[in-house]
């Protein structure tokens, strides 16, 4: 695929359903459709204003509880889409600049470190070359890229949020607060807390949605099976009715032929 269509389908894929804009902090509701969290908060204000309690997903009509905060700000982050709306910052000149992630200035970055993981500005890039150890590192020009180099940045590690944590990987999956968590917050934020790899989690989360999924099919294909058998016998009943009508329709002009002849 042409990198410049892959970045247009990345755009549609992170476009909020309620702005239809790129998202911008997207959270994600229990249904897991996802929205920018000023969409989401000005939803509940309107929804506030009618005296209402609940609100219903944009997308698929569940409905919510409002939080007592009136924010959506605690609801789950979608790394996902940041993730989306980070690797379409590199094409988009309207978008945000990435800054570089191995030095303090807000330089603008010009390559990616596939190895170290990391956005490096024109100096890093050159001090990166220079070291030994990050010299046969596989690095690539932002301007330069390719489909296959955006396809692998979709499916970098996601980075921690947590203030002084950005440069940490989510590695483990809090089971007690049902979150990603760096090293970091492992030891700060949840400490005593059962804790189990990413990965691991990952695994788990998707086989509760493939069993879930399972059943969803089955269930499809009973209703399918049901609405087939009503359809049949609509059929069956409309063809029958048609017959009827068209025998009194014949009775009845034989009826009239008689009296007229009569």
């Amino acid at each position: 695929m042409d990198v410049q269509q892959l970045f247009k389908n990345l755009k549609k894929e992170a476009e909020c359903p309620l702005c239809l804009e790129t998202v911008k902090e997207p959270k994600t509701l229990p249904c897991l459709h996802s929205f920018c969290l000023n969409c989401l908060d000005k939803h509940a204000g309107y929804a506030r204003r009618r005296r209402e309690t609940k609100i219903k997903c944009p997308v698929c009509l569940t409905d919510f509880n409002i939080p007592k905060s009136d924010t959506f700000f605690d609801f789950p982050t979608s790394f996902h889409l940041n993730r989306f709306v980070d690797v379409l910052a590199l094409n988009d000149s309207d978008a945000e600049t990435q800054t570089c992630s191995s030095c303090d200035d807000t330089s603008v970055v010009t390559s990616y470190c596939f190895v170290c993981q990391s956005l490096l500005c024109a100096a890093c890039f050159e001090a990166h070359q220079r070291l030994k150890a990050t010299r046969g590192h596989r690095n690539v020009f932002i301007e330069k890229l390719q489909a296959k180099d955006v396809e692998e940045l979709m499916h970098r590690p996601a980075m921690c949020t947590q203030k002084y944590h950005q440069n940490e990987a989510l590695e483990y999956y809090c089971q007690d607060c049902k979150v990603s968590v760096c090293v970091k917050c492992g030891f700060v934020s949840h400490n005593g807390h059962a804790m189990v790899d990413i990965e691991e989690a990952a695994i788990d989360c998707k086989n509760k949605i493939s069993e879930v999924v399972k059943k969803v099919k089955f269930q499809v294909a009973v209703l399918e099976r049901q609405m087939k058998r009503q359809t049949e016998l609509m059929n069956k009943s409309m063809a029958e009715i048609y017959d009827a009508q068209a025998k009194v329709t014949k009775t009845v002009d034989e009826l009239v032929k008689i009296l007229r002849e009569h």
